[in-house]
């Protein structure tokens, strides 16, 4: 089992920034891939970006390239994403997961956390 809770969400600008986090306990983290994902209202689970669990290789949807950056900490069992110029498309809640093997879509991750909440205001 692996447990994961976020946080950092909240109210922010358009063009401004927030950082997310996601703390994870349970079994080794440094085993799985982690990703983030988006959900807003009335939509689908929507992957935003992922990293391998060591080599350092990162993934992200065209709409968030070159805005957010993931990253993480194995030795804190910890992964950020740092979203900048958030633009009024991003709102929604943002949930962290885990997968033990590489993956870019929603079904191929076994743990998720609870999400956070984003909301960008114009």
């Amino acid at each position: 089992q692996v447990q994961l809770v976020e946080s950092g969400g909240g109210l922010v600008q358009a063009g401004g920034s927030l950082r997310l986090s996601c703390a994870a306990s349970g079994r080794t983290f440094s085993r799985f891939a982690m990703g983030w994902f988006r959900q807003a209202p009335g939509k689908g689970r929507e992957f935003v970006a992922a990293i391998t669990g060591t080599s350092g290789r990162t993934d992200y949807a065209d709409s968030v390239k070159d805005r957010f950056t993931i990253s993480r900490n194995n030795a804190k069992r910890t992964v950020s994403l740092q979203m900048n110029s958030l633009k009024p498309e991003d709102p929604a809640g943002y949930y962290c997961a885990a997968s033990s093997g590489w993956a870019t879509i929603a079904s191929a991750y076994n743990y998720w956390g609870q999400g956070t909440q984003v909301t960008v205001s114009s």
